[in-house]
């Protein structure tokens, strides 16, 4: 079969979140009208913060855990994710059914994974910025999803015990900005981060050209994350930044470590086992060291690669994301 040219899967990913801004501006007028926006996200460890200040002698509660046990993602763990937004299938294979569903899904793909040494934390990479080939009223060529849609993903990646990382599309936007507008979510112990720079756009409509994200952007958001972590006396967050060209994230040798994130460069782009292997290779012995990640493509791979072959690759990838 042959490989889509990428500009055609621009395209089409595009035209199927056409309606994205319609549909989250209905379901914001929905949900205003009850608890709306104003409702907090389910209570955890961390958001809990106060509730016992009047009990003169109570205990402090223990910091809180990862879904799984732990405050630490790697190396112990190996995170196997889907990725994807409820819009359309075409934006990944998290939003191909309910959330439920596709945590059944993907528990069944990452048993093919599962060794010994090394047990698997599950994950959710919910697209929360949707990148748009139109401008829409702000002028910043992206649509935010409600919070209902992200507070209904937590809610089932807590019944899978997984993660649910926020993946920014920013279209125009400031990575930083649409981080801060996710810290209500970011404060809760079972969820991460994403950055998404192919969809980050200047200048120009997403989907004509292939975006970016300089070293000090990267920063200053892992900055703002870190000191959320920090206050929070949360566990170790996932952070990832996508990248399958080599000047997508410029600077890269200047990306900050952060205490209390899991930094993992995530290998992204389809084609052909040769063709991925090879960028996996690039991007992985480029004197960076940070967690390695690596995506795969149900639809737009040549031949999808089997979990032994994702296992073979050197280092084996701490992070697996299928699309």
């Amino acid at each position: 079969m042959a490989q889509p040219p990428r500009d055609v899967y621009r395209r089409r990913r595009l035209g199927a979140i056409g309606a994205l801004a319609a549909v989250a501006a209905l379901a914001g007028a929905v949900v205003g009208a009850g608890r709306g926006d104003r409702a907090a996200p389910p209570t955890t460890a961390a958001s809990a913060g106060d509730g016992t200040s009047h009990k003169a002698k109570a205990k402090p509660k223990p910091p809180p855990q990862l879904p799984l046990g732990g405050r630490t993602l790697f190396p112990h763990y190996r995170v196997v994710a889907y990725y994807g937004a409820p819009q359309a299938h075409a934006l990944g294979a998290l939003g191909i059914g309910s959330p439920d569903f596709a945590a059944h899904r993907l528990r069944r793909q990452a048993k093919t994974y599962v060794k010994k040494t090394r047990p698997i934390m599950l994950a959710f990479e919910l697209i929360v910025d949707v990148a748009n080939a139109a401008p829409g009223e702000d002028g910043l060529y992206r649509t935010r999803q409600p919070n209902a849609v992200i507070r209904r993903y937590l809610r089932a990646a807590r019944r899978a015990h997984a993660l649910l990382v926020l993946d920014i599309q920013p279209g125009h936007a400031d990575f930083l900005d649409e981080t801060k507008h996710l810290d209500r979510w970011l404060r809760e112990p079972d969820v991460g981060l994403a950055l998404d720079p192919e969809w980050h756009t200047p200048g120009a409509q997403p989907g004509t050209v292939i975006g970016s994200v300089d070293a000090a952007s990267i920063n200053a958001v892992s900055r703002h994350v870190a000191a959320i972590v920090r206050a929070h006396r949360l566990p170790e967050k996932l952070f990832i930044v996508h990248q399958f060209t080599p000047d997508m994230i410029q600077g890269k040798a200047h990306v900050l470590h952060r205490p209390g994130l899991a930094i993992a460069m995530n290998v992204d782009g389809f084609g052909d086992r040769a063709n991925k292997v090879s960028k996996y290779r690039e991007f992985t012995h480029d004197g960076t060291h940070f967690h390695r990640g690596f995506k795969l493509f149900y639809e737009e791979d040549t031949g999808l690669m089997k979990p032994r072959s994702v296992l073979a690759l050197q280092p084996p990838p701490d992070l697996v994301v299928y699309e």
